[in-house]
């Protein structure tokens, strides 16, 4: 497999510790967000919304969208479940990834932070607090749900992996990354760092990918 990412993208972050999880081989291009490569010509034949990650599997265009190909790879790949088997339970995982890869990281992604200073003249500082509020609704949903439901464990859905926590560590990386406090989300923490405890999560860090800061 192929993957186009970024050392930075939650989305394919989440993606990366799936491929490592499952065992799969797999290479990646790490595109420049920053210095706007996502625009490119080239890089729009290959994702029209000028997004990562965008992932090859053999012949056919990309899966595109790190819940699509989540979902891809659990149904073609052998290796770790990374949703439960029981429905009710799988609606939860599912619900849960959905909180930060549907409501909440779509709000501080880079051509959002880009627009409102650019289009709205927003200055930095109050692009900053806009985003500061997005990472801070979407971790009091998490923090109240998986405070207070049976459902959870060690980890968002019992003890085992889901498609929640890569969700969840992605969203709680970027708290370090753009300054976010996190003291009142105790419960979202030990899941985190849990998380974060697992060596294919490790690997996948996005300050241990090429681009990042020191690497």
């Amino acid at each position: 497999m192929h993957m186009y990412g970024n050392w930075r993208s939650a989305a394919a972050f989440r993606v990366r510790i799936a491929l490592k999880l499952k065992g799969i081989a797999y290479e990646e291009t790490f595109i420049d967000l920053d210095a706007g490569d996502q625009h490119k010509p080239e890089f729009r034949t290959i994702n029209p919304q000028g997004a990562v990650p965008a992932l090859y599997d053999g012949d056919g265009p990309p899966l595109t969208q790190s819940l699509a190909i989540l979902d891809y790879l659990e149904e073609t790949q052998d290796g770790v479940c990374l949703l439960p088997e029981e429905p009710r339970a799988r609606a939860r995982a599912r619900s849960l990834a959905q909180v930060v890869a549907c409501d909440t990281h779509p709000l501080y992604v880079p051509r959002v932070r880009t627009f409102l200073m650019e289009e709205y003249g927003l200055p930095r500082d109050r692009m900053l607090a806009f985003l500061r509020n997005a990472f801070e609704t979407g971790l009091k949903t998490l923090e109240t749900r998986l405070a207070t439901e049976p459902g959870t464990g060690r980890f968002c859905q019992g003890d085992a992996v889901s498609h929640a926590d890569l969700c969840l560590v992605s969203l709680w990386v970027g708290t370090g990354i753009f300054g976010v406090e996190t003291a009142a989300y105790p419960t979202v923490a030990r899941i985190a760092e849990a998380c974060l405890a697992l060596p294919e999560v490790a690997e996948a860090h996005p300050l241990r990918q090429p681009g990042a800061p020191g690497v």
